[in-house]
């Protein structure tokens, strides 16, 4: 019989995703973080690329905080070790084999290098070596250090006690939204107490306040768990003022534009955030500009409010009363354009009307012999 030949024309450039990270990780974990593994994944055999972490958030149109977040969550997960050096950057990044303790796992290759600030970070990836078995020394002492054996028992303490307190807040979590809590839940929650360091009542109130405005759904709940954790918030009074400061925010611009009953969109928070926080006005100046919008426009528009504050902005307006000293000044010049133009003479050219010839006698002459 003839010999088969066979060919391959499948691309060789490829990434191999273990099958146990598709099944036990990636269901539960945030889509964001799925990306960050995947695309460390992807760069593990090329250790000729420099990588970088703003370069990492560019290529996968996040911020710096969200890789590190990443980071942090699938080290939380045992599926890559975080090194760190004095100043607490990250020095360095090992991917671990999904499936397997980390304490199985060898030092692997570096495959690139990653910045944080101007430090470089080495990232290193599994090798199929077999792991070495640890060397126990020959004599070891009867009895531990004293100070050894007190921080042993603290340790054991504090883990005590954090089991007993997030076992706690799970059970109160399920009073609030109302249901036996998910696997996807207890994830968040546990990474909102463990990772985003969280105390067990600022995650409380943070359900209670989500619950509150009508939002149950954890992906909602982590969305403002992490934009807390952006603005550095830590405790409960701190959360309760943002959340004041929210609220006043938006239901003021959402009153003076005639909106009733329903919260921001999102499109229109960003425009709220952006007068409130970024250009720093004054709750009274927006009013004014909305109240504006809505005599020129007669409804409600945020696109056009945005333009009539930007303006505001160039022209140093900081109080009402410099609203009424820009209003003067155009007024001032709107009157002198209409000045100027009454001033100038009308001139009426009639040279261009052509004159028609007439004979007087002629005529005179045809109307008697009408006669």
């Amino acid at each position: 019989m003839n010999a088969i030949k066979l060919s391959n024309h499948f691309q060789s450039n490829a990434t191999l995703v273990s099958n146990y990270f598709i099944d036990n990780y990636m269901a539960t974990a945030n889509g964001e973080f799925v990306k960050v593994y995947l695309f460390l994944l992807r760069h593990m055999e090329d250790s000729s690329m420099s990588l970088t972490i703003s370069g990492i958030a560019d290529c996968l149109n996040n911020t710096e905080n969200d890789i590190l977040r990443a980071f942090r969550y699938w080290e939380s997960n045992e599926l890559l070790r975080i090194e760190y050096d004095c100043e607490h950057s990250v020095s360095g990044i090992e991917l671990l084999q999904a499936g397997q303790s980390p304490s199985n796992n060898i030092s692997k290759e570096s495959i690139s290098s990653i910045a944080t600030a101007s430090k470089e970070v080495s990232i290193t990836a599994d090798s199929d070596e077999t792991p070495v078995k640890a060397k126990v020394p020959k004599q070891e002492p009867a009895t531990a250090p004293k100070d050894t054996v007190s921080h042993k028992n603290k340790h054991a303490s504090d883990s005590s006690m954090e089991k007993k307190e997030l076992r706690s807040l799970l059970f109160i979590a399920e009073q609030y939204l109302g249901k036996t809590l998910s696997h996807t839940d207890v994830e968040a929650i546990t990474y909102f107490y463990k990772d985003l360091g969280m105390s067990a009542r600022l995650i409380e109130y943070l359900i209670e306040s989500c619950v509150e405005s009508g939002h149950k759904s954890i992906h909602y709940i982590q969305k403002v768990a992490l934009s807390w954790a952006d603005e550095g918030i830590t405790s409960v009074e701190q959360a309760r003022r943002n959340s004041a400061n929210y609220n006043k925010n938006c239901y003021t611009v959402l009153n003076a534009f005639g909106i009733k009953n329903r919260g921001p969109a999102d499109s229109e928070l960003v425009y709220i955030k952006k007068w409130t926080d970024e250009m720093g006005f004054s709750l009274d100046i927006v009013q004014e500009a909305c109240r504006r919008t809505i005599s020129a426009t007669h409804q409600p528009s945020f696109e056009y409010t945005d333009t009539i504050l930007e303006h505001w902005q160039q022209n140093n307006v900081h109080h009402l009363n410099d609203i009424t000293a820009l209003d003067t000044v155009f007024q001032k010049e709107k009157q002198a354009r209409r000045n100027v133009s009454k001033s100038k003479p009308i001139t009426k050219n009639l040279n261009n009307f052509e004159r028609r010839a007439y004979d007087m006698d002629s005529l005179e002459e045809q109307l008697l012999n009408s006669n």
